[in-house]
């Protein structure tokens, strides 16, 4: 069964860090592309980066640009979140995904983990 696993959340004070990882059961096709998504309580499922396995291409959130760096390690099937700078605002469930499509759109990601909190304390 696919399956993806998200770690590294927490609870950590406004303009400290945290990195997330994601780690699939299987090996991520080279034609794949791995996102971060978040859904703050009361508040839809938003984007938050993404990166193509093959080439590394990234693209970011306007919102996180800047503070947060979306990584691969294909050898591990693992994508990571490297979340600086961070603001009570980015307090959510954070949830890997894979897909095949260059997309910030959550329905265009068919597999995804259980998620992981993340808080951010003032």
């Amino acid at each position: 069964q696919v399956q993806l696993v998200e770690s590294g959340g927490g609870t950590v004070q406004a303009g400290g860090s945290l990195r997330l990882s994601c780690t699939a059961s299987y090996r991520i096709l080279s034609s794949s592309v791995m996102g971060w998504f978040r859904r703050a309580p009361g508040k839809e499922r938003e984007f938050v980066a993404l990166i193509r396995w093959h080439s590394g291409t990234t693209l970011y959130a306007d919102s996180v640009k800047g503070r947060f760096a979306i990584s691969k390690v294909n050898a591990e099937n693992t994508v990571y979140l490297q979340m600086n700078a961070l603001k009570v605002e980015d307090t959510a469930v954070y949830y890997c995904a894979v897909g095949s499509q260059y997309s910030n759109s959550p329905s265009d990601y068919r597999t995804w983990g259980q998620g992981t909190q993340v808080t951010v304390a003032s």
